[in-house]
């Protein structure tokens, strides 16, 4: 498995496995006309302006497999006072999920966070219902801390959990 940092050039990839994931595991926390609609379309104007004028404290990585992408992961650092660096997007294909490359994506991203952002932790959001997501980040040292309602794209509400890794030490482990 290759991991590399992303490029303009791998928005459309990006797009198209971020829209995936979505309509593969978000159906029901999202509004199903959203994800029957343009959900690439809108992923891929969202990943087009990303990496074409990424924010300095943005980082993405690309987990390639033969030359194809297997997964991707997006993070900000420093991005919140209290909870640190926002670990914004994390998907795998289906087909490659349980075989390490989540946690590949997560090492990778730890690793930046300890060289960028030494001084925060890392955080980020998971939907209130998906368990495997959550036993996923509480097995790679991540703690929950409380819950939050919020508008996804394409409307309605979702119950959002979030998981942190408070200490550079947490983040160390991940990225060993």
């Amino acid at each position: 498995m290759l991991y590399r940092e992303a490029t303009s050039r791998d928005a459309e990839t990006i797009a198209r496995l971020h829209a995936e994931s979505w309509r593969t595991h978000y159906r029901g926390a999202y509004r199903d006309e959203y994800l029957d609609g343009d959900v690439f379309g809108d992923r891929l104007r969202v990943w087009r302006e990303r990496l074409a004028s990424p924010a300095p404290n943005q980082f993405v990585v690309l987990a390639e497999e033969d030359g194809d992408a297997a997964g991707f992961a997006c993070a900000y650092g420093a991005d919140d006072e209290r909870w640190g660096t926002l670990l914004d997007n994390i998907h795998v294909r289906p087909e490659h999920q349980k075989s390490g490359i989540g946690t590949g994506l997560l090492a990778e991203v730890a690793a930046w966070c300890r060289r960028a952002y030494p001084d925060c932790g890392l955080y980020l959001w998971v939907l209130h219902d998906n368990q495997p997501a959550q036993n996923f980040y509480r097995k790679h040292g991540a703690s929950d801390r409380g819950g939050a309602f919020s508008e996804p794209p394409g409307g309605g509400e979702i119950h959002g959990r979030r998981y942190v890794w408070d200490t550079l030490p947490e983040l160390a482990r991940l990225a060993s």
